[in-house]
């Protein structure tokens, strides 16, 4: 059996450049809502030598978020999430995504907190375990939005109902479902969003160490 490791490893892929090859000539505010929208001024150095020109970038500000994929291996079921989505207001099926828990890390937190908290706001569950799997930037092109994604071991008996807080306009239901259905689901490209395709990948890959983990009889 194949250990799920959750260990920093040595580094496979090395970088040419880092951070102080880029040199920030001067950041414009140009849109301040609930998200953030900043005009950069930068230059940065070149594979064959020298250096940019100055160039503009623009850039969506997102704060840390963390996603949480609910798993039970007792009752080998996932818990994932239905709710509106602005951004898929133009989705051929709905904008209704089927999602993962998650949610933006707060001034003060750590993502663990966000994880308890956020799996207990839309989903009315108390996470008995949470295992780190990836951290990726959802899309580096012009958004500064970096995910960590966790499994999270629940018992998923009790949690299917509708679930969110009414002052932040949530209105979230809670599927229940058989591992299997949802690994069916993936492959049939019915779930259409990044984060959520890449944990499920990840549990296709690991859910029988994380039964044999956690179940005795496995």
């Amino acid at each position: 059996m194949t250990e799920i490791s959750t260990k920093a490893q040595t580094r496979i892929l090395e970088h040419q450049f880092h951070q102080q090859d880029v040199q920030i000539l001067r950041q414009q505010t140009q849109y301040q809502g609930f998200f953030r929208l900043d005009k950069v001024f930068l230059r940065h150095r070149l594979f064959a030598g020298g250096w940019t020109p100055e160039f503009s970038r623009e850039l969506f500000i997102r704060d840390l978020a963390v996603g949480v994929l609910l798993f039970d291996p007792w009752q080998d079921t996932v818990i994932l999430l239905e709710q509106f989505r602005i951004g898929a207001l133009t989705d051929d099926i709905s904008p209704w995504q089927f999602e993962l828990v998650a949610g933006i890390l707060e001034e003060g937190e750590q993502e663990a907190q966000v994880a308890h908290r956020e799996t207990y706001e839309e989903a009315g569950c108390t996470l008995k375990d949470l295992l780190p799997l990836y951290s990726y930037w959802a899309s580096p092109g012009g958004n500064s939005e970096r995910l960590s994604l966790y499994c999270g071991i629940v018992d998923s008996q009790n949690a299917a109902g509708v679930y969110g807080l009414a002052h932040e306009n949530e209105d979230i239901r809670t599927h229940v479902l058989p591992r299997t259905q949802v690994l069916q689901a993936l492959q049939q490209g019915e779930i259409c969003n990044a984060m959520t395709l890449i944990a499920l990948q990840w549990l296709a890959l690991h859910h029988q160490e994380l039964r044999a983990r956690y179940v005795a009889e496995v």
